[in-house]
């Protein structure tokens, strides 16, 4: 079965399709193993009857989207010579007709299938095929930012009170880059547990570069404290452009980075600056490290 969190992106994704395909069945699920699917999630249904159901590579519809790696549509899923039928009796009691099937590929690798269907007969055209592919694509994008935190999240800073090892400077550059992409890739990631267990690793390395472990550091809070830009609280899309700029990003590729606006990010920019009390970019990026904001 999905994980809790790719549930929620499969539903997200589910809910899309129909929306834009104007289907008004869907349902989907990610492959077990790497060789077999199971239908979790269902949007639309009158029954439960494909819940659970687990497709074979090349069987049925959805089994040949996974052995072809392309989409696949008939308009009478029941009479169609084109699949195998293995899966019949569970079509027959949901009542679909016309069905499409489109695989799921991220980073080149088979992860699941979105179905579309209708409970009539009728052949689909171009325009809901490329709706249905088109959510699938931004499922592909939604689980690859998944893959990434929990990459990222793999790699946790100290606990509190146990630096370990101090890190040199080639070491923290690595910890600010995983602070700089955790903090771009939380907005856009749809689970709220795992969007609020980002951000609480992104605490955790802004901590940790307040410890002794950083060459400097107790000297740096000396002098932040001392300063009028200890205590400052930054939005939280204020520090997500500052992360982006620390890490060399442009307006513009912050922008990218983070899905808005060049302008956008340049009014964000200049909030930061101003609760910062600094006047430049790289004063202002100086300052939330000196005070914890950012490792």
């Amino acid at each position: 079965m999905a994980q809790t969190g790719e549930a929620v992106e499969i539903r997200a994704a589910l809910l899309n399709l129909r929306r834009t395909s104007g289907l008004p069945i869907a349902f989907g699920g990610l492959l077990e193993d790497n060789r077999q699917l199971r239908i979790g999630e269902l949007s639309g249904t009158r029954t439960s009857a494909l819940r659970g159901l687990v497709v074979a590579t090349g069987n049925g519809i959805g089994g040949k989207s996974l052995a072809l790696t392309r989409p696949v549509a008939v308009a009478d899923y029941r009479a169609s010579r084109a699949i195998s039928h293995e899966y019949d009796a569970a079509v027959a009691t949901e009542g679909l007709g016309a069905v499409l099937a489109v695989p799921v590929v991220v980073r080149r690798r088979v992860r699941g299938v979105l179905y579309g269907a209708l409970p009539e007969s009728l052949s689909l055209g171009d325009r809901t095929l490329s709706a249905a592919v088109e959510a699938a694509r931004e499922l592909e994008q939604a689980l690859a930012v998944r893959d990434e935190a929990q990459r990222l999240l793999a790699t946790r800073p100290p606990a509190a009170g146990d630096p370990g090892r101090p890190l040199g400077p080639a070491a923290w550059e690595e910890v600010r880059e995983a602070h700089s992409a955790l903090r771009a890739l939380a907005p856009r990631v749809t689970d709220p547990a795992l969007r609020e267990e980002i951000h609480a690793v992104c605490r955790r390395l802004a901590a940790a570069a307040g410890t002794d472990a950083r060459p400097g550091a107790r000297a740096d809070d000396d002098r932040a404290r001392g300063g009028r830009a200890f205590g400052v609280r930054l939005a939280p899309r204020e520090l997500d452009v500052l992360s982006c700029i620390a890490a060399g990003a442009t307006n513009a590729g912050a922008a990218a980075r983070l899905g808005l606006r060049p302008e956008t990010v340049k009014g964000y920019l200049r909030s930061a600056m101003r609760k910062l009390g600094a006047h430049t970019r790289l004063e202002a990026v100086v300052t939330a490290r000196r005070i914890g904001l950012m490792p």
